[in-house]
């Protein structure tokens, strides 16, 4: 949820200049998901997350909500109450006429899934690939303006790693892209890890934002999820401050729950 909240809240910044942008999704997955499915009903997470929203937030935190909440409204509406948004399906209701979409998928039902889904929206595009090779191959966009989603599925031991290490090479080849790394967060001195040698490495500014719901104390359990944002837009640090402590205190297990806004890198 906060994965989709914070890249909501980076569409809603692009599209507010005229200039068309491109989304790339690297590891794109289905786009839509059903939360009464086999498998979303086994784990029952989206209980303690996305469940946990319908009560209203406090009007400024409720405002930056407002496009994300739209967005999954509209797609509810188009593919039933029991769905949920992925990330291709946040990009999709962003975009413009002139805007394009990406979505990168490995695994080939899901890609094969994903094409059907999205086939006939000229304005989108899957691909069947490696994300972390179509991460390299896929930037600078014709368009010189987007966003960047790099969501792995951290299946292999030192993916942390791995994302601060493409986020740098990534930053170089197109210092002006706006990147979202997305990690969770069970070792939290590998997060840290990762950060700092982000801090020391990059060049551009970045911001990291953690949400955690409960104590960071066992390496073993999901105890919060994070994001990486190089070229954050000017106004996304002052947003977070709002709506971190807002989700920190609604989502919190066990009486814990705390965030995270820290600057990386080099301001501009």
């Amino acid at each position: 949820m906060l994965k989709h909240l914070v890249l909501t809240r980076v569409l809603v910044h692009l599209a507010a200049k005229p200039k068309p942008y491109r989304a790339i999704d690297t590891h794109a997955g289905l786009g839509v998901y059903d939360l009464e499915a086999e498998e979303a009903g086994r784990t029952g997470e989206w209980h303690d997350g996305f469940g946990r929203l319908d009560a209203p937030f406090a009007a400024d935190v409720e405002a930056l909500l407002a496009p994300y909440r739209a967005a999954v409204a509209a797609v509810r509406a188009r593919h039933g109450a029991t769905t949920y948004p992925g990330s291709p399906a946040i990009i999709r209701e962003h975009l413009r006429a002139g805007d394009k979409g990406v979505f990168v998928e490995l695994h080939p039902v899901d890609a094969e899934t994903l094409g059907a889904r999205y086939a006939s929206d000229s304005r989108t595009k899957v691909m069947y690939l490696d994300g972390w090779t179509a991460l390299n191959a896929l930037i600078p966009p014709p368009e010189r303006r987007g966003v960047v989603l790099i969501d792995p599925p951290y299946e292999e031991h030192g993916e942390i790693d791995r994302l601060g290490q493409h986020l740098l090479k990534a930053a170089r080849k197109w210092p002006t892209g706006i990147y979202l790394g997305w990690y969770p967060i069970k070792d939290l001195s590998a997060v840290d890890r990762m950060a700092a040698a982000l801090d020391t490495g990059l060049e551009r500014p970045a911001l990291r934002l953690d949400l955690m719901i409960e104590r960071p104390d066992d390496p073993t359990r999901l105890s919060g999820t994070g994001l990486i944002v190089i070229n954050p837009p000017w106004m996304l640090a002052a947003e977070a401050e709002l709506f971190l402590p807002a989700l920190a205190e609604r989502l919190a297990r066990s009486g814990y729950g705390a965030f995270r806004s820290e600057r990386l890198g080099r301001g501009e």
